[in-house]
């Protein structure tokens, strides 16, 4: 980015990793921003990205150190920062938790959502440009889920998932769909979806009147959940990172 490259001061701050942008439109109305030394108090008060003279409470803030983790999310947790009915969200399971190098976590955001009955594979950062990438609808990674429905699906019904349907506007579609194993009442099957709509899976399965007992994310792009334990949460690597995009 050069100088030319300017945006409101909130979202300068959001892009820099430093917090969310309502956060910081929050900070800039309540006079805690400063740009060259001056309060601003508007959230979209032009400003250079690059600039360095941005402070908060008067203390100066620069780009944060990009951070990109990978949690095996678990069943019952809802995917925000906080909720106004009270339940716990994904967050619990970062409290107290500190990077590699010992220092506490900075501001992170998930990169897409898990709704509160699924679970599996559910990735933050604090780079905003990287997190529009990875669940861009026409280019991010495909994803893959683990599913538990209430039958035994046929070739047919197999095929009628990838052909889809449409629902309220929408197009509900698997890119996939795969018997994994057969019980004698319900079955598993690996779903692959190439954008991420709103309960997508579950509302696709519904409009064939099946239900939907689990729902598990294994992989988005070529980076797998693999061994993580429920719960808990690993820093990307450089491989985890090139592995994603493919």
């Amino acid at each position: 980015m050069t100088s030319r490259s300017r945006y409101g001061i909130a979202r300068v701050l959001s892009k820099r990793g430093v917090c969310s942008r309502t956060q910081a439109a929050e900070w800039v109305r309540a006079g805690r921003v400063s740009v060259g030394g001056r309060v601003v108090r508007d959230p979209e008060c032009p400003t250079a990205l690059d600039r360095d003279d941005i402070a908060v409470d008067g203390n100066a803030i620069a780009a944060a150190a990009p951070v990109y983790l990978m949690l095996n999310k678990p069943r019952g947790l809802v995917t925000t920062a906080s909720d106004e009915r009270g339940r716990d969200t994904v967050y619990r399971c970062f409290d107290g938790a500190k990077t590699s190098s010992g220092t506490q976590l900075p501001w992170i955001a998930p990169v897409g959502r898990l709704d509160k009955a699924s679970e599996g594979l559910l990735l933050f950062a604090n780079d905003p440009q990287w997190a529009a990438r990875i669940t861009d609808p026409q280019t991010g990674p495909h994803k893959t889920y683990r599913v538990q429905i209430d039958r035994i699906p046929d070739a047919d019904l197999l095929a009628a998932l990838c052909r889809g349907i449409d629902e309220a506007g929408e197009r509900l579609s698997a890119v996939s769909a795969t018997l994994l194993r057969a019980g004698e009442k319900n079955a598993w099957v690996e779903l692959v979806l190439d954008e991420g709509r709103n309960r997508q899976i579950r509302r696709l399965l519904e409009a064939f009147d099946i239900a939907t007992l689990r729902l598990v994310r294994v992989a988005i792009g070529g980076l797998a959940l693999g061994d993580l334990p429920k719960g808990q949460w690993r820093a990307l690597t450089t491989g985890d990172l090139e592995r994603i995009r493919a």
